[in-house]
């Protein structure tokens, strides 16, 4: 994951460091934007790329395309190069999205957003653009719902890595968003 090589970059284990997650929102509360946000695009370009490097070989159909999505997120979130660890793949699949289904990308974005904004946590946005990604495909892309399956898998697999925020959310100690690991220690977090 790419949030694993730039912290490494500074001497910085992003294993060891906030919540040990190798994503660009534990890379965001341990080093902050700087970092973060080159790390998260970088991330979505994989999901991206993946997608569409394969298109012009798997026309007419689709299934190829998913598939090499599919990897795309499995290879972020379960890496050899770190002990199969990695970061939930939420960028990654919002690359794979965007690639596939513009409009979809588009209606999660603005949910993951508004959540965001409304709660504070990203890992309910997160869930809440997951859940809402397959519907809008559904409903969006008609030609699509013969695949919707892959759609189903990928939101399953976002919510499935969520399952630790789950936990603390429900016991109330989920980290908002904003909040920086390093300032969460010394009790001056925002």
């Amino acid at each position: 994951p790419s949030s694993y090589l730039i912290a490494r970059a500074k001497g910085v284990d992003l294993r060891r460091e906030g919540s040990g997650n190798l994503g660009a929102t534990n890379l965001y509360r341990v080093m902050g934007w700087k970092y973060a946000v080159p790390s998260g695009l970088f991330d979505i370009a994989k999901g991206t790329v993946a997608v569409l490097a394969i298109a012009p070989m798997a026309r007419p159909s689709i299934l190829f395309g998913l598939a090499a999505g599919f990897t795309a997120m499995l290879g972020h979130m379960f890496s050899p190069f770190v002990g199969f660890k990695g970061g939930k793949g939420v960028a990654t699949a919002a690359g794979v999205v965007l690639a596939l289904s513009p409009l979809a990308f588009g209606i999660a974005l603005v949910v993951w957003a508004g959540l965001v904004a409304a709660t504070g946590y990203v890992s309910v946005a997160s869930i809440g653009a997951a859940v809402v990604y397959p519907v809008a495909v559904y409903l969006s892309q008609p030609a699509r719902r013969s695949t919707i399956w892959f759609d189903i898998a990928l939101a399953a697999l976002i919510i499935w890595m969520h399952r630790s925020n789950i936990g603390r959310l429900l016991s109330g100690t989920e980290n908002r968003f904003g909040r920086r690991g390093r300032a969460e220690a010394t009790g001056s977090g925002s």
